[in-house]
């Protein structure tokens, strides 16, 4: 388990001119949406760009650093996250404005569905898909968030990043390194905020692409429940669910986890899951689809954070491999 409190004992005076929240041993569950897991050894929450610089200029070198959104796709294991986990706060890193010539401009925490909206109001196309992304920029920037057709990659005109000395950086779209559901940009780079470019197009039009978007989400998705989004990548010429399905998979639980009757690419916590259950449950979900298809599903939820003794969980449950 962590100890928070002899970490930021250990950080002492280096971090009195620190204007953020350092909370030790924060609840990790009571961020992510799956509502599992265990807590953040030290959360830092800080209150700008220079905050967050501070923070890392002093931080000892021996101490991780994880980087968190809205928690939308994240499950955190149940002997939690040790060293520091940064979450940016929507008062330092959540603006977003039109600044001409189809851009956006919008901060890390800004809700994918704020840009979604901001670009509706002016009259700027192209941002309607993340309308139906339940996260926000910085993970839209990290995993090349998409959806209907359309991914991060295609509007990112340029993105600004701290490294893990404090340092700021720019980096262009080509440099970002863009894949599907992947950036090749540096791992220790925390985005702090991007511009984007879209085109011109009617608010009228931009409103009914939105609508269509969140008309197939309500549809199609248990958008309702406790979930992380899509829980595996789309392989190669298929579908994720499709292959969950053909494998018998869909509905199945372990404990309080269950991949959704609704969309079978979805996890959901049905009331009591924990950590475990639910990447013991994508384990037997990728064990079984690997047996029956030969497919190696990957997953897309990003897994954080340590086992807890006696509770670890092997990929493809050590099977099959």
């Amino acid at each position: 388990m962590t100890d928070g409190a002899a970490l930021l004992a250990r950080l002492g005076d280096a971090v009195n001119g620190i204007r953020g929240r350092l909370t030790p041993d924060a609840p990790m569950d009571a961020i992510t949406w799956f509502r599992a897991g265990g807590p953040a050894e030290l959360l830092f929450q800080p209150a700008d760009e220079e905050d967050l610089s501070n923070l890392l200029r002093v931080l000892p070198t021996d101490v991780p650093v994880m980087v968190v959104g809205v928690g939308s796709n994240l499950l955190v294991r149940e002997g939690g996250i040790r060293g520091v986990v940064i979450r940016l706060s929507a008062k330092g890193f959540g603006a977003v404005e039109a600044i001409g010539d189809n851009r956006i401009r919008a901060g890390a925490a800004v809700p994918d569905k704020r840009v979604a909206a901001a670009a509706l109001e002016a009259g700027i196309g192209g941002f309607h898909f993340y309308h139906g992304i339940p996260g926000a920029i910085g993970g839209a920037l990290r995993m090349n968030a998409g959806a209907n057709g359309v991914e991060t990659r295609d509007r990112v005109v340029s993105v600004r990043a701290i490294d893990r000395g404090g340092d700021v950086h720019e980096f262009s779209n080509g440099q970002m390194g863009y894949a599907y559901r992947h950036s090749s940009a540096p791992k220790d780079m925390i985005f702090v905020s991007a511009e984007f470019e879209g085109f011109a197009e009617d608010p009228v039009a931009i409103r009914a692409a939105m609508d269509a978007v969140q008309t197939h989400r309500e549809t199609v998705q248990p958008i309702k429940e406790k979930t992380g989004g899509s829980t595996f990548k789309n392989p190669d010429g298929t579908s994720a669910w499709k292959e969950i399905d053909r494998a018998g998979c869909r509905g199945v639980m372990i404990g309080g986890a269950q991949m959704s009757p609704m969309h079978c690419n979805f996890m959901i916590n049905t009331g009591n899951a924990t950590g475990y259950d639910l990447e013991y449950l994508g384990e037997t979900v990728r064990a079984t689809v690997l047996e029956h298809s030969g497919i190696r599903l990957e997953w897309e939820i990003k897994r954080l954070g340590a086992f807890k003794r006696g509770r670890e969980v092997q990929e493809f449950l050590g099977q099959l491999l």
